[in-house]
C-alpha cells in the first residue's frame, strides 16, 4: 500500500508534470471507485491544474479549486504516461480505472490490481466532505508533531504501538510497511501495549518516526512514478522481507499474518529473542 512517502513523491511528481495543464477530459473506467457524483468527474475537463498535494495516504490534485482527491488503497497506483491513446479505456477490461487526459497529450491512469478493490476517488470543492480526509490526524512531518504531541496521543490509550501508529486519526500516513521500520528501528515489539511506554520510549519513537518518514521521502525525491515502488522496497530494513537476514544483528526476520496482511520484525532486536505467535490473537510481548 503506498504510504506517506509514496504520496508526497506522486504529489511532487504531478505539481513537476500536470500543474499549469489544462485537463482535457477525464475518462471514468470503474464507476466502483468514483465516491462522489456533484460535481461529476467529468466536470473537471477545461479546467487548469492549479496545484498537486496530500493529506495523509490521499493524493489531491487541485483543477481550479475543485479537488480530484484519490486513495490508492492496497493496490492502487498511478501510472503516468506522456502520451495518451486518443481512444478511451474499454470498461470491464484491465487495471485502469480512471484515465485523465491534460491539454498536451500527456496524462495519467488511476490503476488497481487484484480482486480486493478499494481504490476511491472524490472530486469535491470541500475537502472536508471526504470522510478519510476529515478524520486525519497529525501529519508526522509537520512542525505540530512534536514528542510532547506524540505523547499525548498515546497517553491512556489501550492499543498495541503498532496498531496506534497507523491509526490515520491519531497520526496520519504511517501504514503497515514503515510502521514495522520504525518499530524495529526503536527496537518495540508490535504488540507492546501503549500503555507501557517509557518517557524514553516514546521519544525515541517520536525521532524514528520522523527520520523513517523523512529519510524514505528523500529516496524518493525526483524519481518518476514508475520507480517509487522498487524504492521502497529497496528501502526497507525487516518489511517484506521474512526469512532474510536482520540487516542489524543477524537474526531472521519474522513475520505474523493476519487475515489480510502481515507484519515483519527482528525478535533479537525487538522480542528479547523471543517469536511471536504466528495468529492473530497472539499473546502480547511486554
Amino acid at each position: 500500500m503506498p504510504e506517506l512517502p509514496e504520496v508526497e513523491a506522486l504529489a511532487s511528481f504531478l505539481r513537476a508534470r500536470a500543474v499549469g495543464r489544462v485537463v482535457a477530459r477525464v475518462d471514468p473506467v470503474a464507476v466502483s471507485v468514483l465516491k462522489t457524483y456533484d460535481p461529476p468527474v467529468t466536470a473537471l475537463a477545461g479546467l487548469e491544474v492549479t496545484g498537486a498535494g496530500r493529506h495523509g495516504k490521499f493524493l489531491d490534485l487541485d483543477v481550479s479549486g475543485l479537488h480530484l482527491v484519490v486513495h490508492l488503497a492496497r493496490a492502487g497506483w498511478l501510472q503516468w504516461r506522456e502520451q495518451l491513446p486518443s481512444a478511451p479505456p474499454r470498461m470491464g477490461k484491465g487495471p485502469i480505472a480512471l484515465r485523465v487526459h491534460l491539454d498536451d497529450g500527456s496524462g495519467f491512469d488511476l490503476t488497481e490490481a487484484g480482486t480486493k478493490k478499494g481504490l476511491a476517488v472524490y472530486v469535491t470543492a470541500d475537502l472536508a466532505s471526504v470522510p478519510g480526509v476529515a478524520r486525519l490526524g497529525t501529519d508526522p512531518l509537520s512542525p505540530e508533531f512534536t514528542e510532547q504531541l506524540l505523547a499525548g496521543l498515546l497517553s491512556g490509550q489501550r492499543g498495541q504501538v503498532k496498531g496506534l501508529l497507523t491509526d490515520q486519526s491519531l497520526i496520519a500516513g504511517v501504514g503497515n510497511a514503515y510502521s514495522d521500520e520504525v518499530l524495529w528501528e526503536v527496537g518495540l515489539s508490535p504488540f507492546k501495549p501503549a500503555k507501557n511506554l517509557t518517557p524514553e520510549d516514546v521519544s525515541r519513537l517520536h525521532a524514528a518516526i520522523v527520520d523513517t518518514l523523512r529519510a524514505a521521502v528523500g529516496r524518493a525525491e525526483g524519481l518518476a512514478a514508475g520507480k517509487l515502488k522498487s524504492e521502497k522496497k529497496s528501502g526497507l530494513n525487516v518489511h517484506g522481507r521474512s526469512g532474510l537476514p536482520c540487516p542489524r544483528c543477524g537474526d531472521t526476520v519474522r513475520e505474523v499474518s493476519f487475515a489480510d496482511k502481515a507484519l515483519q520484525y527482528c525478535p533479537t532486536c525487538q522480542t528479547d529473542g523471543k517469536p511471536l505467535a504466528d495468529r492473530r490473537l497472539s499473546r502480547l510481548l511486554k
